[in-house]
């Protein structure tokens, strides 16, 4: 059984930067994607990135292309989201999720495709 723990949230200013990671346990990654989510307080948790590692493809959603990115360490099974000029409509609680079996093709960031979850960890971006 996939089992995933983020780590890596906190408080920040506005303008800098923090690197989420997502380690997972119970089995191998390599044939999942992973995802990144956000919820802010009184909002819908919203995609934010996908990482297929199958075949190394990456998406985004629009608000943060060009300020985050997603990558992965086979060797320590670990997914990171480096998030760089942090603003406070970022604060949220982060979490990873995993869907075996799939690349991050349309649909990558609807929640009830995936069927592993993390705990979450929590961002805050003061202004």
């Amino acid at each position: 059984q996939l089992q995933l723990e983020e780590s890596g949230g906190g408080l920040v200013h506005a303008g800098g930067s923090l690197r989420l990671s997502c380690a997972a346990s119970g089995s191998t990654l390599e044939y999942y994607s992973i995802a990144w989510f956000r919820q802010a307080p009184g909002k819908e948790r919203e995609g934010v990135s996908c990482i297929s590692l199958t075949n190394g493809n990456t998406v985004y959603v629009d608000s943060v292309k060009g300020r985050f990115t997603i990558s992965n360490e086979n060797a320590a099974n670990t997914v990171y989201l480096q998030m760089n000029s942090l603003n406070p409509g970022d604060t949220a609680v982060y979490y990873c999720a995993a869907r075996r079996g799939q690349s991050c093709s349309s649909g990558w960031y609807r929640v009830g495709k995936y069927d592993y979850w993390g705990q979450g960890t929590q961002v805050t971006v003061s202004s």
